[in-house]
């Protein structure tokens, strides 16, 4: 089995890649927290929210609603309105939920208004090593086995226990092969735009946390979370007909005022004063 050999040129690009979504998240945390001299907790705290309401909780859950064949994912399925609506309620009740423990929780005592950024680093950070970075280390792999011949044998192994696979592995090749520096400016654009509307949202949720009048900006996160992911739906079920670059576009449109508007409004307007360090030396 021939498939086509992936060029140096892409092999590049992947590498590229992979310093950039793994390196940055890193170093703006570490740059966040030095500058700002926040505890590694906020960061970590907002990585592993992520990971616990995202990934483990919600993913499975979704899948339980929408993948098996009964009489409810048929229904869903059927109104393609409400399966976007749905791909877009899930992660918005989730990862905002999960904002709202962490806030209440294991950051209750750091009122400071940095812990919403920091935050907001750790939860964008962790989704864009765990969705691009990933992905260019699948894709890594992939190549080093297209390019030695043995990617024939992946093939075989999932015709035997994913048949409706196939096509997709198939494809895989010339996907990885057309990797070029424009396909990664597109995904650093995507991630970028992510991150903002993630540290918008954990803004968000912050100060609805920090004081009870404001509450009302925790269900705002929610719909604002939803909106955004069921724009995915929305293209995902054909409603809207639309190029990659426009649904880029659309993220854009949305995260960017969502970041400006928590940032602005609340964020800078925040004039509660720092917590200042007893000098514990003899005078």
């Amino acid at each position: 089995m021939q498939f086509q050999t992936v060029p140096s040129s892409s092999i590049v690009v992947q590498v590229t890649a992979l310093l950039i979504f793994f390196g940055v998240p890193l170093i703006l945390a570490i740059w966040w927290k030095i500058r700002k001299k926040e505890p590694i907790l906020s960061i970590l705290s907002g990585a592993a929210i992520f990971f616990l309401f995202a990934l483990i909780l919600e993913k499975p859950i979704q899948t339980l609603v929408i993948v098996p064949d009964n009489a409810l994912s048929r229904f869903i399925k059927a109104t393609p309105l409400l399966y976007a609506l749905v791909l877009g309620l899930f992660p918005g009740i989730f990862e905002e939920t999960g904002r709202l423990v962490a806030f209440r929780f294991l950051l209750g005592k750091q009122k400071n208004r940095e812990t919403a950024i920091s935050y907001g680093l750790g939860h964008g950070g962790i989704e864009v090593i765990l969705i691009a970075g990933m992905t260019y280390v699948n894709n890594l792999i992939y190549t080093v086995m297209i390019n030695t011949g043995t990617f024939g044998s992946v093939v075989e192994q999932v015709k035997q226990v994913a048949p409706d696979q196939v096509e997709t592995f198939m494809n895989l090749p010339e996907g990885i092969a057309a990797l070029s520096f424009g396909t990664l400016a597109l995904s650093v654009f995507e991630r970028v735009v992510a991150m903002i509307f993630h540290i918008g949202c954990s803004i968000l949720v912050f100060y609805a946390c920090r004081d009870k009048k404001r509450f009302w900006l925790y269900p705002l996160a929610i719909l604002l979370h939803t909106i955004m992911d069921g724009v995915i739906g929305l293209y995902s079920v054909g409603i809207w007909k639309t190029s990659v670059e426009g649904l880029e576009a659309a993220f854009a449109l949305i995260a960017i005022p969502v970041f400006l508007g928590a940032y602005f409004l609340l964020y800078a307007k925040d004039r509660t004063p720092e917590p200042v360090e007893e000098d514990t030396e003899a005078e």
